[in-house]
């Protein structure tokens, strides 16, 4: 028989615990930008929308600012797991269940399966780990649709990632492929393509100098690593080459 609980805690966790932007309330995260999304993919981050370059404090030695989806300790890390090595841990495995949840998501969202991947870790019962996790849905700690909204957004305009690349990393956070595919086709293919050009824009002059095929090779390599189509590619970088006086007829219409 189902263990009685007292859920009034949940009500009150979901109006006075810290909560990431995304998690129910609608809004988008405000997270640095290319802190969290340089060329190599932090899978946490998300982005204040065309933020400034770097997360850090300048000028002083503090921590860098966390972005959308990084946390300290991923899914409960070390530094999650020393604190909770000070307490003495609840031994109900439901106020468990809670107390590990609660702290993951304080000051981060977080989607169902990677908080049911940390109860696993944690070896919480299955029963208790379900029975707090649809507890969470209830009064909106969990939501993965609000978190892949968040997560698009984000990540598209801090890191400049295409539809076929955000639609991944939801894919390995978990989150449902019917609402991965909602939160992506709110990027229509003509924002797409103007991110792509600000991002050649942005490269283009790093590669003078070069020669014309290694231009073409590293500006082609950028948006192709970012998830865009190689027609796309081609037609943005054949474009802004143009501009600049180079000779494009030896491009095709193939891939590169």
């Amino acid at each position: 028989m189902t263990r009685r609980t007292d859920w009034a805690e949940y009500e009150f966790a979901a109006s006075g615990v810290p909560r990431g932007r995304g998690t129910g309330s609608g809004d988008g995260p405000a997270v640095d930008g290319d802190a969290a999304y340089d060329d190599s993919t932090g899978g946490g981050g998300g982005a204040q929308t065309g933020g400034p370059r770097d997360g850090g404090p300048r000028g002083g030695r503090g921590r860098r600012r966390r972005t959308f989806g990084e946390a300290t300790a991923e899914d409960g890390g070390a530094s999650s797991s020393s604190r909770a090595g000070r307490e003495e841990p609840p031994a109900d495995p439901v106020e468990r269940a809670r107390a590990i949840c609660l702290r993951l998501l304080t000051g981060t969202p977080r989607t169902r399966k990677q908080l049911a991947d940390a109860l696993r870790k944690r070896e919480i019962p299955d029963e208790a780990a379900e029975e707090v996790l649809s507890r969470f849905e209830e009064v909106g700690l969990i939501d993965d649709s609000a978190f892949a909204d968040a997560w698009v957004e984000s990540r598209h305009h801090g890191r400049g990632l295409a539809r076929r690349a955000l639609a991944r990393e939801l894919r390995t956070k978990g989150v449902d492929p019917t609402l991965i595919d909602e939160a992506v086709s709110r990027l229509d293919s003509e924002q797409e393509e103007a991110t792509a050009r600000e991002l050649v824009a942005r490269k283009l002059r790093a590669t003078r100098g070069l020669d014309r095929d290694k231009r073409l090779r590293r500006l082609a390599g950028m948006l192709a690593r970012k998830g865009y189509p190689e027609g796309l590619a081609l037609r943005v970088v054949r474009q802004a080459l143009e501009e600049e006086g180079e000779d494009t007829g030896f491009l095709g219409d193939e891939a590169f």
